[in-house]
């Protein structure tokens, strides 16, 4: 069952000046960054809130590494802007299948990693009424969280 908005993910050609614009702006601090290189992009996520299921929301902007990337694609196609959203779940796996079951196309037959450790999913858009919609079961939380990359 799908629980919260995990994050919204924002597609930008220059990560650190999209974080500046986000810090100055609206006072939102990076809580992780990192390159992920299956997907092919460096990431910032920055936390908004908690959630009442032990969770957070935050906004995840998006730098492709490579132009042949999936966002590196979208950013060509439609310039900076919302690239998904993504909702929480306790059980990807199951949610998708039950999502899979209902003729709408789940992206990947397994879950990959994403940000933080998480396990992921995405639904196909056109399936979706145009939105790109991500499923995400969250990394269990470590002693150690403070080894995000700033």
């Amino acid at each position: 069952m799908l629980t919260r908005i995990d994050h919204i993910g924002i597609a930008c050609f220059d990560l650190d000046k999209t974080v500046e614009f986000y810090r100055a702006t609206y006072g939102f601090e990076v809580f992780h960054s990192e390159v992920n290189e299956e997907q092919g992009v460096r990431e910032a996520m920055l936390k908004i809130n908690d959630t009442s299921d032990g969770g957070s929301s935050y906004l995840q902007l998006l730098e492709p590494t490579r132009e042949d990337s999936a966002v590196g694609k979208w950013l060509a196609k439609n310039g900076e802007g919302v690239h998904h959203i993504a909702f929480g779940t306790a059980d990807v796996d199951g949610d998708a299948e039950a999502i899979r079951s209902k003729d709408i196309r789940v992206l990947y037959d397994e879950p990959r990693i994403g940000s933080m450790g998480s396990r992921i999913t995405f639904l196909h858009p056109k399936d979706t009424h145009g939105v790109l919609t991500e499923l995400v079961t969250s990394a269990k939380p470590s002693a150690d969280h403070s080894s995000a990359e700033h």
